[in-house]
C-alpha cells in the first residue's frame, strides 16, 4: 500500500447512497449497533461496587471501590489504539467492515467479564482476566465512535447532518436506558445478596445475547466511501492528520474534555450515591435510567436546532449554563440526599450536557476531510475519553476521599466545561460546510 499523503487530489467523487430508505436503514443500523456496544461498555459502571467486592476483596471499602473504578478506567487505555487501527481500516477499506469488526470485538470483551469467576475461585487470575476484558471493550469502542460518527454525517442529507449525526450520541443514551432497565429489573427480581454475588453477571450476559442483532442489521448498510481513493497505509493516514489537521485535533480533544467529564460524572452517581450519600442500592440503580432518558431527547433536540441556528451556539450556551448549575445541583443533592434529588440532579447535569454533547460528534467530523475523517475523529474522541473519561471516576473517588468534601465533583465538572467552552469558541462553524 502507498504511503503518499491522502490529499484532496487523490480523491474522486463522494459516493451516491441511493434512496432515502437506504439512508434511513444505514442510520438505524448504526444507531442500534452503537447502542448495543455502549450498553456492553458502560454497564460496568452501574455494578462497579459489586464487581469490586468480587474481584478485589480488600478490607477498606474505599480502596475496594477505587480498584474497581480503576479497572473501569483501564478500558479507556486501549481506545486510542482501537481508534487508530479500526479508524484507519474504515478510511482505507470502508466504514461497514470497521463497524462490524468493532461489535464483534466488544462481544469478546463482554464475554470475559460475564463468565470469569471471582477472586475467591481464581485468585490473582480473576482481576487479570477482568482487566483483559475491559481492554478488549476499550479497543472496540475506540473504533466504534469514529466509524459511527463519520458514517452518520456522510449518509445524512446535507441540511440535516446535525439531527442525523446526533443519533450517534442518542444511541449512547439508549444504551444507558437499556442498562437502567436491566439493573432495575435485576434489583426488583433478585435479593440484594444475589445481585451482588452473581446477578450483576446477568447484565453482561444480556449484552452478549443481543450482539447478534447488531451484527445482523449492519450487514447490508450502504457504504459511504466507495468511489473515494483512500488506499494508503495506516501510517499515511496518520501523517496526513499530523500535517494538515493538528489544530482541529487539539481543539477537538479539549472540546471532548467537557462532554466526557460531564457524562462520566453522571454515570458515577451510582457509586457516589452508595458510598458518599449512603443511599440504598435500589435508589442508586435508578441513575442510569434517568441519565439515559436525559441523553436521548436533548441530544436530538440539539442536533435539530444546530441545523437551523448553527453548531457553535448550541455547543457553547448549554455548557455555560451547566457551569453555572453544577455547584447548586450538588449542594442540593448533598443537603437533601434522596432518590428524588439524585434523579433530579442527574437529569439536570446530563440534560444540559446532551444538548451539546451530540454535536461534538457532528461538528468535529464535519471539519475533517473524508479520507482521514474516521481515523482523525476516532483519535480525537479516543484520546479525549481515554485521558479524561477513564480518569474521571478515579479522580472523583480520590478527591472525595482526601478532602472529605462531597461537593468535589462539582468543582471538577465546572473546570472541565470551562476549558471546553474556550475550545468550542475557537473551532470553525461547520453548518452548511461541504464535507469535501
Amino acid at each position: 500500500m502507498s504511503d503518499q499523503p491522502l490529499t484532496a487530489d487523490r480523491m474522486v467523487s463522494a459516493p451516491v447512497l441511493g434512496s432515502s430508505i437506504g439512508r434511513r436503514h444505514g442510520i438505524f443500523a448504526v444507531t442500534i449497533g452503537n447502542t448495543l456496544e455502549y450498553y456492553d461498555f458502560t454497564v460496568y459502571t452501574f455494578f462497579a461496587v459489586m464487581i469490586g467486592r468480587q474481584f478485589f476483596p480488600v478490607e477498606n471499602p474505599w480502596s475496594n471501590l477505587l480498584l474497581s473504578v480503576a479497572t473501569f478506567g483501564v478500558g479507556f487505555l486501549t481506545r486510542p489504539v482501537g481508534a487508530i487501527f479500526i479508524g484507519a481500516l474504515a478510511d482505507r477499506v470502508g466504514r461497514r467492515i470497521a463497524l462490524n469488526l468493532s461489535i464483534v470485538l466488544i462481544a469478546l470483551g463482554t464475554g470475559l467479564i460475564a463468565f470469569t469467576p471471582g477472586y475467591a475461585t481464581l485468585g490473582l487470575a480473576a482481576p487479570i482476566l477482568l482487566v483483559l476484558g475491559r481492554l478488549l471493550q476499550g479497543f472496540a469502542a475506540g473504533g466504534e465512535t469514529g466509524s459511527a460518527a463519520s458514517y452518520m454525517i456522510e449518509v445524512a442529507p446535507s441540511a440535516e447532518r446535525g439531527y442525523f449525526g446526533s443519533w450517534t450520541n442518542a444511541g449512547q443514551g439508549l444504551a444507558l436506558v437499556l442498562a437502567g432497565i436491566v439493573a432495575i429489573g435485576l434489583s426488583a427480581l433478585l435479593p440484594q445478596a444475589d445481585v451482588e454475588t452473581w446477578g450483576w453477571r446477568v447484565a453482561f450476559a444480556v449484552g452478549l445475547l443481543i450482539v447478534p442483532v447488531g451484527i445482523y442489521v449492519r450487514r447490508h448498510i450502504p457504504e459511504t466511501i466507495e468511489g473515494v481513493s483512500v488506499h494508503g497505509s495506516t501510517g499515511a493516514v496518520l501523517k496526513e492528520i499530523a500535517r494538515s489537521q493538528l489544530r482541529t485535533v487539539i481543539l477537538g480533544i479539549l472540546t471532548i474534555l467537557g462532554g466526557t467529564v460531564s457524562y462520566f460524572v453522571s454515570t458515577y452517581m451510582t457509586s457516589y450515591a452508595i458510598t458518599a450519600l449512603h443511599l440504598p442500592t435500589s435508589a442508586a440503580l435508578l441513575v442510569p435510567f434517568a441519565a439515559g432518558v436525559s441523553v436521548v431527547i436533548p441530544t436530538l433536540l440539539g442536533g435539530w436546532l444546530s441545523d437551523r441556528v448553527g453548531r457553535k451556539p448550541v455547543l457553547i450556551w448549554p455548557r455555560v449554563v451547566l457551569i453555572l448549575a453544577a455547584y447548586p445541583a450538588f449542594l442540593y443533592l448533598t443537603a437533601q440526599p434522596s432518590a428524588l434529588s439524585l434523579i433530579l440532579m442527574t437529569c439536570v447535569i446530563m440534560g444540559l450536557h446532551s444538548l451539546s454533547g451530540g454535536l461534538m460528534l457532528v461538528l468535529i467530523p464535519e471539519l475533517l476531510p473524508r479520507a482521514v475523517r474516521t481515523t482523525g475523529f476516532a483519535l480525537i474522541y479516543a484520546v479525549g475519553v481515554c485521558v479524561f473519561g477513564g480518569s474521571t471516576q478515579v479522580v472523583l473517588t480520590w478527591l472525595i476521599r482526601i478532602t472529605g468534601d462531597p461537593l468535589s465533583p462539582a468543582y471538577y465538572l465546572m473546570l472541565a466545561n470551562a476549558i471546553s467552552v474556550v475550545a468550542m469558541y475557537l473551532l470553525q462553524e461547520s453548518k452548511g460546510r461541504p464535507l469535501d
